[in-house]
């Protein structure tokens, strides 16, 4: 008899990826020495989604050492020496940034008894929640200076004397400062961010300034300001995760519960899924949590004779075309086909040029090539920025002004990832979305 569930596994293909596993792969069994799961009793189900919860911290944070090392270098001699400094961590999304720092931070503690340093005060602040930009230095006097609290002048002002006069009564130990989402310190002239950065080159600063963004860029704009004033952060970059790096850091975490939950093609599925579209773990970990929903949603319906105690490579695939099959998928495959060609076109200049803008006019010379490649006969000039507006019109690329129609300037309004993969879906574009 054929379950409710088994109707499931008819999902839409993923790109790139043979969705039948091998034979031998099929054989690769958990291991028979750990203790068998029971996903019936609660408090097992529990603890392996709470394992997979991107707000559980592991005790090691793995694939991340060499991060971790230059930052801790960094704090440590930075301390030794009592002097100040700063330093810009950057990096996408769910690549270990923040989780990272935290864990410097915990052994910078230890590592100050063990030689006999003042441990160093902490402040760690999000600039998301800050109600103004400039909210940052009153944060810095209640943590570090709760006397100037009430003083009479700005709090930005009170840090400036007070790190510029040697007779203020400036604390002896080092002061951290970790500040996430850096980037929203940047307003209106970039005052605020340049004041934050001025403070470490007064005199008596003893502050370690850690800047935390997604935007890779941001020293790129920001630098030239920072480089004449001598105050050049040290720039550690977090990579996005390789298939390897996630399949491991999923290991570690479900590793301390003792037995086996997913099989191991299902794993290695999800990890070279998300290491291809993004390599942000916390997208990893949620996948995997959705995949024990589908397998608990088969568990309801299975008699208790049934002998399901493991998540399998068919509830992967399912929570995988869930995670992304987005709106933005759905938009571009249901596209005319020389929109989407154009889109294709895009994605493969930006690939080849290594660069994020181009040109109306640069634009359909490659949708004209791609065009070719296809054996389809491309559009002329004529009809060509009106199926570009379209595009633009579903919020799919952006055009900018110019006198010049053949000059105004075009960008991506989603991520390409998205342009690949719903391209990759449809047999058409296969090739030339991979090439």
């Amino acid at each position: 008899m054929k379950r409710k569930f088994d109707t499931l596994s008819a999902s839409p293909k993923l790109p790139g990826i043979t969705m039948s596993p091998s034979r031998s792969l099929r054989e690769r069994s958990p291991d028979p020495q750990k203790p068998i799961w029971n996903p019936r009793d609660p408090g097992q189900m529990h603890a392996v989604m709470e394992a997979l919860h991107v707000s559980s911290i592991p005790d090691n944070v793995v694939c991340r050492e060499d991060e971790q090392k230059r930052i801790a270098d960094f704090c440590k001699s930075c301390i030794k020496e009592k002097k100040s400094g700063s330093m810009y961590v950057c990096g996408l999304p769910g690549t270990g940034k923040t989780l990272s720092i935290n864990k410097v931070e915990e052994l910078l503690v230890l590592w100050s008894k063990e030689v006999g340093f003042q441990t160093p005060e902490t402040l760690s602040i999000n600039c998301v929640s800050l109600p103004k930009a400039s909210d940052l230095f009153s944060k810095m006097i209640e943590k570090f200076h709760p006397h100037l609290k009430n003083n009479a002048c700005s709090p930005l002002q009170n840090l400036q004397k007070l790190y510029s006069q040697k007779g203020q009564p400036s604390p002896g130990n080092m002061m951290i400062i970790i500040v996430d989402e850096v980037n929203h310190l940047i307003t209106k002239g970039q005052v605020v961010l340049l004041d934050l950065f001025m403070l470490l080159t007064l005199p008596y600063s003893r502050c370690i300034l850690i800047g935390i963004a997604n935007a890779i860029n941001l020293l790129d704009r920001f630098l030239p300001i920072l480089e004449p004033l001598n105050c050049k952060p040290t720039v550690v970059t977090f990579c996005a995760y390789s298939k390897d790096q996630i399949l491991k850091i999923i290991q570690q975490r479900l590793g301390v519960l003792g037995y086996d939950i997913f099989e191991p093609i299902a794993l290695e599925f999800c990890a070279r899924k998300v290491a291809a579209a993004s390599g942000d773990m916390r997208r990893a970990l949620s996948v995997c949590r959705s995949a024990i929903e589908v397998f608990e949603a088969e568990l309801r319906l299975a008699t208790n004779k049934e002998d399901l105690n493991i998540v399998r490579f068919e509830h992967m695939e399912i929570a995988l075309s869930r995670a992304f099959k987005t709106v933005t998928v759905h938009t571009i495959q249901s596209l005319p086909q020389h929109q989407q060609i154009i889109l294709c076109s895009l994605v493969k200049f930006f690939r080849r040029d290594k660069k994020n803008a181009t040109t109306l006019g640069e634009l359909h010379r490659s949708y004209s090539e791609t065009c070719k490649d296809m054996h389809i006969p491309p559009y002329g000039w004529f009809e060509f920025p009106d199926m570009c507006s379209a595009l633009s019109d579903q919020g799919l690329l952006n055009i900018g002004r110019s006198k010049e129609l053949r000059n105004k300037r075009v960008t991506l309004q989603i991520d390409s990832s998205d342009i690949r993969f719903a391209l990759k879906e449809i047999r058409f574009f296969n090739k030339a979305v991979t090439d």
